[in-house]
């Protein structure tokens, strides 16, 4: 401690019978709560779907289909096209040959009629419908158990009463005191739009995937998610759009949307130890303080202040004795009683002149008063 503090002088010029009593007579709790709260939120998942939407986009605006040939055997003002494959079938089968003209052309009755048609139902097709229906769940599901940023709280509260006696004078102290810190960290903003907008953004960006014609054909056909692994077909492995597509996919399979994390620790501390004998001397220190507002004010004729003069006043003494240890005692006595009696006169001409300036200072502010008019 800097010993020119002036709580340090305090101390040092303060009465050793009243620190001890004080002391001895202290009876104090102290308790100190401390809550600590630890918000971990990751918003990974929301910038990867957000860099696969316009890939995935892609995939379903030029997806991969394959060609369905429907063969049906009809009767020939039935058949829409006559194509090579109608005509081998009819050599096949000749059951269906009506009659054959003079001229050599044949009539069928029936003829093979061969429909023509395109399917989106592919394994890639699939993947990316099952993909975007992970999306969505996976969105609805961060949506219910969202928290909105990562943080730290930690936040304290210091309690402290304590009483205590000094010579009749009851002495008591009740401390309150709080100390918070908070810090919010990522919050999931993107510089131009808050979580809660890109949120809805995303979610409108999956809407319009499962708008398009793919996505609604196959769930028309109530086709069944695809389960990894996932095949590495030539198209997954070497498009680049798919390949966003797996880095999704292989994201959401190791996240789990229920992932952040709220670590929160709440313990209080009641103790006898160092902390709680800091305090009681803060609180010695505090009386102290208050106490010495009416040193100005002391009762010269009470006997503490009576013996506080004689104890100076010996001490003065002494000093004066040991520096003229060799001068005789009736020399030392009359020095000692002219200082004194020409100190004392001084004193006294100099409260008389003081006193008066003072009332001529008076009478003048009297007159003054006398004489002015309203």
């Amino acid at each position: 401690m800097n010993e020119n503090l002036e709580l340090n002088n305090l101390f040092k010029e303060s009465n050793r019978a009243k620190i001890s009593a004080f002391d001895s007579n202290i009876h104090s709790n102290f308790l100190i709560d401390s809550k600590y709260e630890h918000v971990s939120v990751d918003f990974q998942w929301l910038n990867i779907m957000e860099d696969t939407i316009h890939y995935l986009d892609n995939i379903l605006r030029n997806p991969n289909r394959f060609i369905i040939n429907e063969e049906e055997v009809v009767k020939v003002e039935q058949a829409r096209r006559i194509t090579v494959e109608s005509i081998k079938h009819l050599a096949r089968h000749t059951n269906y040959i009506q009659e054959i003209e003079d001229n050599g052309d044949v009539i069928p009755s029936k003829i093979l009629n061969i429909n023509k048609d395109e399917s989106y139902n592919t394994y890639e097709n699939r993947f990316i419908y099952t993909l975007i229906q992970n999306m969505n769940d996976y969105v609805m599901i961060k949506k219910k158990t969202l928290i909105a940023s990562s943080s730290d709280k930690d936040v304290k509260k210091c309690t402290y009463n304590g009483i205590s006696e000094v010579a009749g004078e009851k002495v008591n102290i009740n401390l309150s005191l709080d100390t918070r810190k908070i810090s919010k960290k990522n919050d999931g903003n993107d510089g131009e739009n808050t979580l809660a907008e890109r949120i809805e953004k995303l979610e409108l960006n999956i809407h319009d995937l499962t708008n398009s014609d793919v996505y609604k054909t196959l769930a028309k056909l109530h086709v069944a998610r695809i389960l990894p692994p996932i095949k590495k077909t030539n198209l997954i492995l070497k498009n680049t759009n798919f390949q966003y597509a797996m880095k999704l996919w292989d994201f959401l399979q190791h996240s789990e949307p229920d992932s952040d994390k709220v670590e929160k620790k709440d313990d209080k501390y009641e103790s006898d130890g160092p902390l709680k004998k800091m305090l009681d001397e803060a609180f010695l220190i505090n009386y102290l303080i208050v106490n010495s507002v009416n040193a100005n004010g002391i009762d010269k004729n009470s006997e503490e202040y009576k013996k506080s003069i004689s104890d100076i006043t010996n001490g003065l003494i002494n000093k004066i004795v040991e520096l003229n240890a060799d001068m005789p005692m009736d020399k030392l006595q009359r020095e000692i009683g002219e200082k004194i009696a020409i100190t004392k006169i001084q004193h006294e001409a100099s409260l008389s002149e003081i006193q008066n300036i003072y009332n001529k200072d008076i009478d003048k502010f009297i007159n003054r008063i006398e004489s002015f008019r309203f």
